[in-house]
């Protein structure tokens, strides 16, 4: 395919003046269709489905474990497993809108990063890692950012070799913060959270916080302790991680769970201006923890807070989950194939800028914000509308919100840019909860939804943490030693959740 008028597009230094939709409208004049376009994009991502990783997975087929079968017309039958044992592992799932910005060596995530005490995995996704301008988008990539971002998480994961215990990061609110409100766990929760551990094991997490803490709002940070105080920290390893343009997302795990790690593939879907090109999108990771099948989605959805901007996104959902695909894998026995598409998954968690706003006015919500009255403002929420109605994220699950909204904020600011607070320089914007981890599948189990009070964006970060079933061979448990089976199965044993 011949490229010389485009390619001369890609190589020039664009003028800081000109905006992304000026760029592409130049480029158009010059006899572009969109079918041309979309050959580039997809001839310009060449390496789509390649992906970093700090070890080597099972990625490919490993012949040795495979037979034909007659009955399968050449192709390969699986031979089915045994009856499978199932584990209990903490999952931390983070995402940060970063506003082109880059990160310096003094940029502490730790708060961010650090829970009661480490997960297990770590799933965390980023929106605008570069500046979402035309030399980003239609030009090379630019992976200096998320080389530092790698660097930052993987020292706040493995600097700190003791970590404590009770280690709570709770923010208090005041009048001049809107910081992050942690839910209380209701009777039924802890009713819910003793069935499923046994009364001994809630017990003993449940008298470790409260015995040297008064707050109760956050009862449950206990639950993946495994040592006294002072435990050492595991250390974790980079699964995998994969950027396009903005968009980057990258899974650590504990480095005595890696050698569990399979079949891990990546799909990117583009869906910026065109509907093709990168500057909005997703990445989604698929990969098998054990015998459990995981996706993890990361998207950057279509702006705007117009009245009907909200279709846009709910069209951005649809085009992804009907676009992602990851290459077949051969038949392996005793494993299922590994699914090709997202709901194909076990597990499936969605993060993000969702982009998501409120169906309000900016003075309407400035007085609401005044009173930190979240629920009402949540009335307006256009994801819960849109998901109410059954437009989008049908039989999807969210957990409640109880923190502010956490877009969009004046730079380095505790202020939202809103009527009263914004200058020429920045674009009025009502606040929002743009920000979102929503999941699907059984065996998952939310413990916390928060945000973090970084002003290093004008986005606050957010995370979650859930504990997550993950379904074990029997053959391989009998296999694993004790230390490693102990270290797997002392928090809790197999549960079934509908979360």
């Amino acid at each position: 395919m011949r490229l010389p008028k485009f390619q001369a597009y890609e190589g020039r230094h664009w003028p800081s003046h000109l905006t992304l939709e000026t760029c592409l409208y130049l480029v158009l004049k010059e006899s572009w269709s969109k079918m041309k376009m979309r050959k580039w994009w997809n001839l310009k991502r060449g390496g789509a489905d390649d992906f970093h990783s700090n070890f080597s997975v099972n990625v490919a087929p490993d012949w040795r474990e495979r037979r034909k079968s007659c009955s399968d017309d050449g192709r390969y039958a699986v031979v089915p497993e045994e009856l499978s044992d199932c584990i209990r592992k903490v999952m931390f799932v983070g995402t940060w809108n970063v506003g082109g910005n880059c990160p310096q060596k003094d940029l502490d995530v730790k708060d961010w990063l650090r829970t009661s005490s480490p997960a297990d995995i770590y799933v965390i996704g980023f929106q605008e890692i570069v500046p979402l301008n035309a030399g980003n988008v239609l030009g090379a990539e630019n992976k200096s950012p998320a080389v530092k971002w790698l660097s930052l998480i993987h020292e706040a994961l493995n600097s700190n070799p003791q970590l404590p215990v009770n280690y709570n990061p709770t923010t208090n609110v005041d009048s001049h913060d809107q910081s992050t409100l942690k839910p209380r766990a209701s009777f039924s929760d802890l009713l819910s959270l003793e069935d499923e551990l046994g009364h001994e094991e809630f017990q003993r997490i449940y008298n470790t916080n409260n015995s040297n803490n008064n707050d109760v709002n956050y009862p449950l940070s206990g639950i993946n302790d495994r040592e006294p105080e002072g435990v050492e920290n595991p250390g974790f390893s980079l699964v995998a991680s994969k950027q396009m343009v903005g968009i980057f997302l990258c899974i650590f795990i504990r480095d005595d769970l890696r050698h569990y790690v399979s079949d891990l593939k990546v799909s990117c879907v583009g869906r910026g201006i065109m509907g093709y090109l990168g500057n909005k999108g997703s990445i989604s990771i698929s990969m098998t923890l054990h015998r459990t099948t995981f996706c993890f989605v990361c998207t950057h959805l279509a702006s705007g807070e117009k009245e009907g901007d909200e279709f846009k996104r709910n069209s951005d959902v649809l085009e992804i989950l009907k676009k992602t695909r990851f290459s077949r894998s051969f038949r392996t026995l005793g494993k299922p194939i590994p699914p090709n598409n997202i709901l194909g998954h076990e597990k499936i968690i969605w993060l993000g800028d969702l982009n998501y706003r409120l169906s309000s006015t900016s003075d309407d919500v400035y007085e609401i914000l005044q009173r930190y009255d979240w629920q009402t403002l949540l009335e307006k929420d256009q994801l819960k509308i849109e998901q109410n109605a059954g437009r989008v994220f049908e039989g999807w699950e969210e957990g409640k919100i109880c923190f502010a909204p956490t877009y969009k904020y004046i730079t380095n600011s505790n202020q939202y840019v809103v009527a009263q607070t914004s200058t020429p320089k920045e674009k009025r914007r009502t606040p929002a909860w743009c920000d979102r981890i929503l999941w699907k599948g059984k065996g998952l189990k939310q413990i916390s939804y928060a945000r973090g009070e970084s002003k290093f964006s004008d986005h606050r970060p957010v995370y979650s943490l859930f504990t997550v079933q993950v379904n074990l061979p029997l053959d391989e448990n009998r296999t694993t030693n004790s230390k490693d089976l102990n270290l797997m199965n002392k928090d809790a044993g197999c549960i079934e959740s509908g979360s």
